[in-house]
């Protein structure tokens, strides 16, 4: 193909092709994982009474 020849088009809109390669990422990008949940803190009841003595 020389320089001045042009490739012929294909009869796709270029928002078409963009619409169609981003629905096919959306689909074969499988979901993300949830974030784990933090426990609760516990305490200790012997250490809250040595840092509290007035609470025990």
């Amino acid at each position: 193909m020389s320089a001045t020849e042009h490739p012929a088009p294909s009869g796709v809109a270029m928002s078409d092709l963009l619409a169609s390669c981003a629905a096919a990422k959306e689909v074969s990008t499988p979901p993300a994982r949830p974030e784990p949940e933090p426990e609760p803190a516990t305490e200790c009841p012997a250490e809250r009474s040595e840092e509290h003595p007035e609470a025990a």
